[in-house]
């Protein structure tokens, strides 16, 4: 398993800048927040997830946390303040750079939240990310995800291996790819976490080349040893470099606002 993190991690932070970004992986999708989802639990284990993250080579991690009407009543100035306090805890704590975004459920609701800027970008405002219903594909996807585009905010599709109109043909969101809207591939997919359908269609959509990035979408420190092995298979199906761009170079061009889709 290769990685670039020779140099310095970067001290945790909070703002509304960019963060610098130039080394090591970047991870887009993780819930290490405590008590808001179904992530971890405590402070202590979100610590532990972000410091088991950095030493697989993680130099940034994005705290995602759902929001879900119903299931994760969650909101952007909530989990502002939690993540800030977060990062409050972890001072002094040898962990990765801390960066704040939402796993946006994608259902009737979302385009109001969005239209009503109560969604939650990721940090720098560039990006916001996106999770689908697992059983199909939301009415009017592609429209809002160009509305979106048209006011600067690139949608990004979380874990499409794992939607079931997916597992065999992209098809259902070819679109979208079209539209240059980056797919993220969840790692432990890979390692069969969530069974052999999204295995397999993970595999099919890496050899396609339909994903942009990869992320670990950690919710316990536990996570991490599978994503290690992920990283691993990863570099096998697709070789170094390119795994590199999808743990490392792309999610930071996403955060940067500077994606070549």
């Amino acid at each position: 398993m290769s990685s670039d993190v020779s140099q310095e991690i970067p001290s945790s932070s909070v703002g509304q800048q960019v963060p610098s970004l130039n080394v090591g992986y970047v991870d887009l999708h993780c819930h290490y927040i405590p008590g808001i989802d179904d992530g971890v639990r405590t402070v202590e284990q979100g610590i532990a997830l972000c410091e088991a993250l950095g030493a697989v080579g993680y130099t940034t991690v994005a705290a995602t946390p759902h929001i879900r009407p119903g299931m994760f009543d969650n909101h952007r100035a909530d989990l502002e303040a939690r993540f800030s306090q977060f990062v409050a805890a972890a001072v002094g704590r040898d962990l990765p750079e801390l960066v704040l975004g939402a796993e946006h459920f994608c259902d009737g609701d979302f385009r109001e939240l969005f239209e009503s800027e109560r969604a939650l970008p990721y940090t720098g405002g560039k990006a916001l990310l996106l999770e689908l219903p697992p059983e199909r594909v939301p009415h009017g996807l592609p429209e809002q995800c160009f509305r979106m585009q048209v006011q600067g905010v690139r949608p990004v599709i979380a874990h499409p291996e794992r939607y079931a109109q997916l597992f065999d043909a992209t098809t259902a969101l070819e679109r979208l790819l079209d539209m240059g809207v980056p797919w993220l591939l969840d790692l432990m997919s890979l390692e069969g976490k969530y069974g052999r359908r999204p295995r397999r269609a993970a595999e099919r959509m890496l050899d396609e080349g339909a994903y942009y990035a990869a992320c670990s979408d950690c919710h316990r420190p536990e996570d991490v040893e599978i994503v290690a092995r992920a990283i691993e298979r990863l570099h096998h199906l697709v070789g170094a470099d390119e795994a590199h761009a999808l743990i490392a170079e792309h999610p930071r061009a996403i955060l940067r606002g500077e994606v070549d889709a």
